[in-house]
């Protein structure tokens, strides 16, 4: 069974930001995230997605290529090596968290439909509220 993770994108406002740092950060072409701790059962992600949550939204996935340790600018971390661009998926409310969460297949929004657009998040507290009263 794929096995997949669950992040916060830091100050991203939105997937292209998200896209841009990946680019100014791995390179043109390459994409990924760092994390302090590497992940447990590392290998049963590889092959499974990175899902990205941007304001309190699970809103993107990437396919994760290789977890392993490395040497950044702020000293040791897990690089999780990712396929480049993420993908929007049909977004769901998600706490923020610290660091990463395990996300089981069943759990994973599923991809957006081609030309069906993701539109704008809801803004959190209404999807809060809304979730409260299984409206979303």
């Amino acid at each position: 069974m794929t096995l997949h993770l669950s992040k916060v994108a830091a100050g991203c406002p939105d997937i292209a930001t998200l896209a841009e740092r990946q680019a100014h950060w791995w390179g043109e072409g390459r994409a990924g995230a760092h994390t302090r701790m590497m992940p447990k059962r590392a290998d049963e992600l590889i092959g499974g997605s990175l899902y990205w949550i941007i304001g309190h939204q699970l809103v993107a996935r990437q396919t994760i290529l290789s977890i392993a340790m490395a040497d950044t600018p702020w000293g040791p971390k897990c690089a999780i090596e990712l396929v480049p661009g993420p993908v929007p998926v049909r977004s769901r409310p998600l706490r923020a968290h610290q660091g990463w969460r395990y996300l089981a297949a069943g759990d994973a929004p599923p991809d957006l439909a081609p030309g069906e657009e993701a539109g704008e998040a809801l803004p959190p507290a209404l999807a809060r509220q809304l979730a409260a009263l299984g409206l979303v």
